[in-house]
């Protein structure tokens, strides 16, 4: 299902009919389309409450489970369904990138931030691809010649 999307313009001329379309959306959510910088979305306070509530349950869940052998096992089973990728990870990096997700979307609920669980799964999609590439991982894998191209410059 998808956002309903409205013109940011229209909040800000017509508050109270966006107000209205909002609460009548099907996801109770709209997407402000804005012309000089990135959309926004707009939905209730208590909305948003409940969705961080359900998500910390759910990060909750999954560290409770890691907890238990069985559990861990389930978790593992069920990865290669959400992330097909890791098929091409060796077993030891599957569980690897498991407990990682699982750390970092824990951290991630507590703090009421989701930003730190994208670059965690990038990487070890990455390493996924390398591992399924057998030139690719060939060169990750080459020995280094020996040259020292001296200090890293800072950024």
């Amino acid at each position: 299902m998808s956002v309903t999307e409205v013109p940011f313009s229209q909040l800000v001329q017509k508050p109270k009919a966006t107000v209205a379309q909002l609460e009548e959306s099907p996801r109770r959510r709209l997407r402000l389309d804005r012309r000089d910088g990135g959309d926004l979305i707009l939905e209730s306070a208590a909305r948003a409450e409940a969705e961080d509530e359900a998500f910390s349950m759910a990060s909750r869940l999954f560290f409770s489970l890691m907890k238990d052998d069985q559990g861990a096992r389930a978790l593992l089973l069920a990865l290669p369904d959400v992330f097909p990728w890791v098929r091409f990870l060796p077993t030891d990096d599957v569980r690897g990138f498991l407990v990682e997700l699982v750390e970092t979307i824990r951290a991630s609920a507590d703090l009421g931030n989701v930003a730190a669980i994208a670059p965690v799964v990038a990487a070890w999609k990455g390493t996924a691809e390398i591992y399924s590439d057998p030139e690719l991982l060939k060169a990750a894998t080459a020995p280094l010649d020996g040259t020292d191209y001296g200090p890293v410059p800072d950024c």
